[in-house]
């Protein structure tokens, strides 16, 4: 039976990074754990992360009065950068750990850019590069993180990702031909034809019901390359507090702690430090392309980290790199890549990220409750996650960590003084 390797820290002053296994020893193992699980979930991944996300951004865009070239650019930034990221720490670390950008920044956008110049808004993603960037090299995040106990960052995984789950539902419902097709494949087929992997086989029958009865449109679809646009920030006090400081609360508030949660609830060792600074240098290096951030992925790490990707733990990193390499194609090929997006139903997207996310959804209410400890904070925790209030630009997942703990604390004071005993 394989064992996830131990990740070793090393100290300097006031600064953490945790040591990765080795890029040469995980590119030896590469080979061995590319299968069709691994393959699968790494393409479920993109095709989440490259369809309804990036329609997001293209209105955000429009909206703000970018340029279509302006566009592109920024596509090309966010996901190429995002595969990379991928790549790189999915090899440094032997672990499923997946780049891509923040969606609900995404959203926030389409308000904030309004007034700005493109070279402002990039002078905005700058500084929230930097401050991302410091708080991983202080070592502040993992600190934090490690200090929140473990069913509440649980519950918040759990409140986050349940919409996943009930997506199945509601896109079901709206297409039911479709969404019965999916169901078939993921529940079915896999006893039928045992090497099919569940979510393969959902794939396969949902692209065939989607081809028998609404069918692909590509009319009017423009298939023209055309590649990114340096871009230089300028700064300014407007892009700093409008864009700046709220991005930076919502790469590691959001993405990045749901990211950690989920590798915490699959049992692995996520090295949050490092995450945290990738994340700050990754937005660094977007903004030169107009592209907001690139940081660590929530649900795409959640696809990739689960069980859908493979029984052995350690493999599933390959589900990554594959995740990544598709992101960067994607990123390469944005203005020819965006033509597809528009091809899949949105339905048939809900219900694959849905049933991939089965496992996690399922661990994650597990590790929330299962303790006799935490239980009322891990509540509250779950229920504002659910909630998806935004307060101050803030989006729910912060919050839910911090309301979790203030009730905990509140209600519960006595299991962190058996918690800090053990």
């Amino acid at each position: 039976m394989s064992t996830q390797p131990t990740i070793k820290v090393t100290s300097m002053k006031d600064m953490v990074f945790e040591k990765g296994v080795g890029f040469l020893a995980s590119l030896k193992d590469l080979p061995k754990h590319i299968n069709t699980k691994t393959i699968t979930a790494g393409v479920v991944a993109a095709i989440f992360g490259c369809t309804g996300p990036a329609l997001l951004v293209i209105k955000a865009a429009n909206d703000s009065g970018l340029t279509h070239a302006q566009a592109i650019s920024w596509l090309f930034s966010i996901y190429f950068f995002s595969g990379l990221i991928s790549i790189f720490l999915a090899l440094r670390y032997k672990l499923p750990i997946n780049g891509a950008y923040n969606i609900p920044a995404a959203v926030m956008l389409i308000d904030a850019l309004k007034g700005l110049s493109i070279n402002e808004a990039a002078g905005g993603y700058f500084i929230a590069g930097v401050i991302v960037l410091i708080l991983g090299l202080s070592g502040l995040i993992g600190k934090i993180m490690k200090r929140i106990p473990l069913p509440i960052v649980m519950a918040m995984i759990a409140g986050a990702m349940i919409r996943f789950g009930t997506d199945i539902i509601k896109s079901t419902q709206a297409a039911p031909i479709i969404g019965m097709a999916a169901l078939f494949g993921y529940l079915v087929l896999p006893r039928i034809v045992k090497k099919i992997p569940p979510v393969l086989g959902a794939l396969m029958l949902g692209i065939i019901a989607t081809a028998l009865t609404v069918g692909f449109k590509t009319s009017g679809i423009d298939f023209k390359f055309a590649g990114p646009q340096l871009i230089m920030p300028q700064f300014s006090l407007n892009s700093i507090f409008a864009i700046g400081i709220p991005l930076a609360v919502l790469v590691i508030g959001s993405e990045n702690a749901q990211a950690i949660g989920v590798l915490m609830a699959q049992g692995y060792k996520p090295p949050i430090n490092f995450m945290t600074i990738i994340s700050g240098i990754g937005s660094m290096i977007t903004s030169f392309f107009g592209g907001h951030n690139a940081n660590i992925a929530g649900p795409m790490t959640a696809i990739c980290a689960s069980e859908e990707a493979g029984e052995n733990k350690e493999g599933r990193y390959a589900a990554t790199v594959v995740n990544g390499i598709l992101f960067s194609l994607f990123g390469i090929f944005a203005s020819i890549a965006l033509a597809f997006v528009s091809i899949l139903p949105k339905d048939l997207i809900n219900v694959l990220a849905g049933l991939a996310m089965i496992n996690v959804l399922i661990s994650t209410f597990h590790d929330a409750f299962s303790s006799k400890q935490f239980k009322i904070g891990a509540f509250f925790s779950l229920i504002i996650a659910m909630s998806g209030v935004v307060i101050l630009k803030i989006s729910a997942p912060l919050w839910a960590l911090l309301g979790g703990v203030i009730v905990s604390y509140i209600a519960e004071p006595g299991d962190f003084k058996k918690a800090a005993s053990n």
